[in-house]
């Protein structure tokens, strides 16, 4: 059973890189939850592209169009991946917990964390699913609020069989398991989206389980080193050995070495350079840390850059200049030899690029592998519980921050050396969740929540619907669909609205 314990958290962890996502490249074609499921899985990396943040110019792989103007059906081969892949990581979890789950107290409730974690995405992105907690049998149809209910009711009940919530570097045992910390955040972030899921508020508790994180011995990174910025930090090759670990409540372990993928960090970072990119601003000859996997494929949609520069003025120039204009560390954008505005989406210096992760490391060196990446990424970090926190407390004081909302959102943006506020509306803080986590897969989630993705609610970004100044599409475009295939396999489904 050691074998299936090590595999769980590698398989779930490569998923946690989507939000509401599609891969450009790789095979996606994997078998979800099934009676006759085989349990070999290659994971690959996911990535958010039906939002206002990112755009991918790969026309010729099948699937991405959809993605770009969120046009997409049952049949779509992206979405088909990502319901697979989590689905896949839900039977790897009841297996483990069927004939395993006796064995050791602490790990079942990892495990079962996972698998929560697991259904928490399956559940934000395709509303009412298919539930099972056994293997081999065949699932039923839960509602969202029925998933909902499990998912958080499941987080309560494991809590106190997790480890006590503690902060790690890499080399510090347990480096990447889950912790009470984590079990925390998870649900904070599911009580911010309850009245998505389930049509009640729970603020309240959002804010209460989010300040538990706050109050946790977890930290914020606000010290950079060597000329590389306290955020960049967390995006870096060695972001498990330097104290950004410390704001790392669950870190993806990656190792150029040891963790080959195409998919995870590596995508994130090759697929956002080019090769005439030089994210270090001590070596010209240095792209991104990883020699000659710059690919290029995936760019900025100017509406992100706009939460930096709203005034539509973004210059084009280096990353490392670009944070200087914005007055923002989190600026990590490269507009050198770019244009702002994506006027054709196939043409690859149409949009800025995005310069967020790298393989350097804070001596200004590469990683182990010339191809692979050393840099961990963070499913969940501490600044989420601030951002929380801050969102909760205005939604429960009439749309705007008191002074405990205030803080928490200043200490995020003081960290970025970005100006602050005498308090904050709900508006500042739906751009404030984009500022700090763009391109770590959870935007469409949040615009959701703040009523700005499907519906008639005004707010465009450029090829929302397909065309380029934007334009509103239908509500139930806030649910993608089932795979059609699934639906066809199992009489318990129903289709979702719309499609």
């Amino acid at each position: 059973m050691k074998k299936i314990y090590k595999l769980v958290p590698v398989v779930a962890m490569a998923l946690a890189l989507s939000f509401t996502s599609t891969s450009c490249v790789g095979d996606l074609d994997v078998t979800p939850i099934d009676p006759n499921l085989s349990l070999d899985l290659d994971p690959d990396g996911l990535f958010n592209l039906t939002t206002d943040e990112a755009m991918c110019c790969w026309l010729d792989n099948e699937g991405i169009p959809g993605f770009n103007t969120n046009d997409y059906s049952a049949s779509n081969p992206m979405i088909k991946g990502f319901y697979a892949r989590l689905t896949t990581g839900i039977a790897y979890c009841n297996q483990y917990i069927s004939v395993a789950g006796d064995k050791d107290k602490q790990k079942t409730a990892e495990i079962r964390f996972l698998r929560a974690f697991y259904y928490s995405l399956l559940t934000d992105a395709f509303g009412n699913i298919p539930f099972t907690t056994t293997p081999m049998t065949k699932p039923e149809r839960y509602t969202r609020a029925q998933a909902y209910e499990f998912i958080v009711n499941e987080l309560k009940e494991i809590e106190p069989d997790l480890a006590e919530a503690k902060p790690k570097l890499s080399t510090d045992a347990n480096y990447g398991r889950v912790d009470k910390a984590a079990d925390w955040l998870l649900l904070s972030r599911l009580y911010l989206n309850a009245k998505v899921y389930t049509g009640k508020e729970e603020w309240q508790n959002a804010s209460l389980y989010a300040k538990k994180v706050m109050d946790s011995s977890y930290e914020l990174n606000t010290e950079g080193k060597n000329g590389w910025s306290a955020y960049q930090m967390l995006f870096m090759g060695d972001n498990g050995e330097t104290n950004a670990a410390k704001e790392a409540i669950l870190p993806l372990l990656q190792d150029g070495l040891t963790t080959t993928s195409w998919g995870t960090t590596l995508f994130l970072s090759a697929g956002c350079f080019s090769t005439d990119m030089h994210a270090n601003p001590n070596n010209p000859n240095d792209v991104n840390g990883v020699a000659s996997q710059a690919w290029g494929g995936n760019r900025a949609r100017p509406d992100l850059l706009a939460k930096f520069f709203p005034n539509g003025n973004a210059p084009e120039i280096e990353s490392y200049n670009m944070t200087v204009k914005a007055q923002d560390d989190r600026a990590l954008f490269w507009g050198k030899n770019k244009q702002l505005n994506i006027d054709t989406i196939s043409v690859f210096r149409n949009g800025y690029a995005v310069a967020k992760f790298t393989n350097f490391k804070t001596d200004g060196s590469a990683g182990h592998d010339a191809t692979f990446m050393d840099t961990d990424f963070f499913i969940l970090r501490k600044a989420e519980a601030y951002l929380t926190y801050a969102e909760a407390n205005a939604r429960l004081n009439g749309g705007t921050t008191t002074k405990e909302g205030t803080d928490a959102i200043d200490a995020i943006r003081k960290r970025a050396h970005a100006y602050t506020k005498a308090a904050y509306t709900l508006s500042d803080i739906c751009d404030e969740w984009s500022r700090e986590f763009y391109f770590e897969g959870r935007r469409r989630m949040d615009l959701i929540r703040f009523g700005r993705y499907g519906g008639n609610n005004g707010y465009k970004w450029q090829w929302k619907g397909g065309v380029k100044q934007g334009r509103d599409f239908d509500e139930t475009r806030n649910l993608f669909p089932l795979p059609a295939d699934d639906v066809m396999a199992n009489d318990n489904l129903k289709q979702n609205d719309g499609y």
